[in-house]
C-alpha cells in the first residue's frame, strides 16, 4: 500500500530541499579575493592562513600579495579585491578621501582583528638610540604605498628629520619591502629600517636569527602623533621575547582591520565575520596575532563603519549573550 503525502507536508519536505540546496551553494561559493601584504610580513602571513582555513568557510577566500595598506585599501575601492588588511589610520584618510587617495574609498570594515607594532631597527652596534638620532642616516621607510611608509614618513616628519620642516638633520630616505630592507641592513647598507605590523614578522625574526640588532623605543612620540594627526595611537609593548636576543621596548601601536568593498553582499560579509571568529583557535596556529581577536574589541574600527553585514553578526552575539 502506497502512503500519500498530503500538501502541507510535501511543501515542507519541499522547503527542505531548497534549504538544503542552498546551503550546499554558499558551500560552494566563489572564493573571495582578500588583499594582504608583501612576503615576510604579518599581513602576507594571515592572509595565506585565511586562504588555507576558508576551504571550510561558506565563502572561501583566495589571498593576493600587496604592498599592504595603501595598495589594499585602493584595491578594495577600486572592486580588485573583496577584502583586505589595513591600519586604522591609513583606512581613515580612505574614508575622508585624503591623500595619498584621490577620493573618498567605498570600504566598511568586518573587525578590529589586533594592534600593530611599528618597529624601528637598527645593528645592535649603532649609535642611534632614540629618533633623534637618525639625523643623517640612510632609512629605509617600508614599501611603497605600504601603512609603514605612511606611519615612518609621520614620525620623521613630527621629529623634524624629513619634510619641509626638517632641517640639517634631515634624513635620507628610500622605499623598501621587508625582505629587501632586512637584508640591507644585515649588510650595512642602509642605518635602520621602519615597519608597521603584528609581532612577531617572521622576516624580523630571520634578520634577528642572522645579526645583532635593536629596536629603539618610539613610546615618546605617541602624544605628538596623536596630537598631529588623531586618536589612533597608543602605546604598546613588544616584548623581550618577541624577536631573538632582541631587548623588549615600548612603541607606537595602531589598529589592524579587516575591510570590506561597501558593495559586498550583505549576506557575505555576515558569513564571512561569523566564520572567521569560529576559526579564531585554527589561525592563531598560523600567527600569534589573531590571540587579540574578540568580539568586545572587534567593533571598534570607527571611523571607518561597520560593514551592515558584520553588524549583524555582533548583534547576534550580543544578542545570545544576553
Amino acid at each position: 500500500m502506497r502512503m500519500r503525502i498530503g500538501r502541507p507536508a510535501a511543501l515542507l519536505c519541499l522547503a527542505l530541499v531548497l534549504a538544503l540546496s542552498s546551503c550546499t551553494e554558499a558551500r560552494r561559493a566563489a572564493p573571495a579575493v582578500i588583499a594582504t601584504g608583501p612576503q615576510g610580513g604579518v599581513y602576507h602571513a594571515l592572509g595565506t592562513a585565511f586562504e588555507e582555513v576558508s576551504a571550510d568557510w561558506r565563502v572561501p577566500l583566495t589571498a593576493l600579495a600587496s604592498g599592504a595598506s595603501v595598495a589594499n585599501l585602493e584595491q578594495v575601492g577600486a572592486g580588485e579585491a573583496d577584502l583586505g588588511f589595513a591600519l586604522a589610520d591609513i583606512a581613515a584618510l580612505a574614508v575622508a578621501g585624503d591623500p595619498p587617495f584621490d577620493s573618498p574609498q567605498p570600504i566598511s570594515a568586518l573587525a578590529k582583528l589586533y594592534d600593530n607594532h611599528t618597529h624601528l631597527i637598527v645593528q645592535d652596534g649603532s649609535e642611534v638610540r632614540q629618533l633623534a638620532d637618525l639625523g643623517g642616516a640612510l632609512v629605509a621607510l617600508g614599501p611603497e604605498g605600504s601603512g609603514t611608509e605612511l606611519m615612518s614618513g609621520r614620525l620623521l616628519e613630527t621629529a623634524g628629520l624629513m619634510g619641509p620642516e626638517a632641517g640639517p638633520a634631515r634624513v635620507e630616505t628610500v622605499t623598501m619591502d621587508l625582505l629587501e630592507s632586512t637584508q640591507a641592513l644585515a649588510e650595512g647598507e642602509i642605518d635602520a629600517l621602519f615597519w608597521s605590523s603584528g609581532i612577531p614578522a617572521e622576516a624580523v625574526t630571520v634578520l634577528a636569527e642572522t645579526t645583532a640588532v635593536r629596536l629603539i623605543d618610539l613610546s615618546e612620540w605617541v602624544g605628538p602623533l596623536t596630537e598631529r594627526y588623531g586618536g589612533h595611537y597608543a602605546e604598546v609593548p613588544v616584548p623581550v621575547d618577541a624577536y631573538p636576543g632582541v631587548p623588549g621596548v615600548r612603541t607606537v601601536g595602531v589598529a589592524s582591520l579587516l575591510v570590506a568593498h561597501s558593495g559586498l553582499a550583505r549576506g557575505t560579509v555576515d558569513a564571512l565575520t561569523e566564520d572567521l571568529f569560529a576559526s579564531r583557535e585554527a589561525l592563531v596556529v598560523h600567527h600569534p596575532s589573531i590571540r587579540q581577536l574578540s568580539e568586545r574589541a572587534a567593533i571598534g574600527t570607527l571611523p571607518v563603519p561597520l560593514h551592515p553585514g558584520a553588524a549583524d553578526y555582533f548583534k547576534r552575539v550580543k544578542t545570545a549573550q544576553h
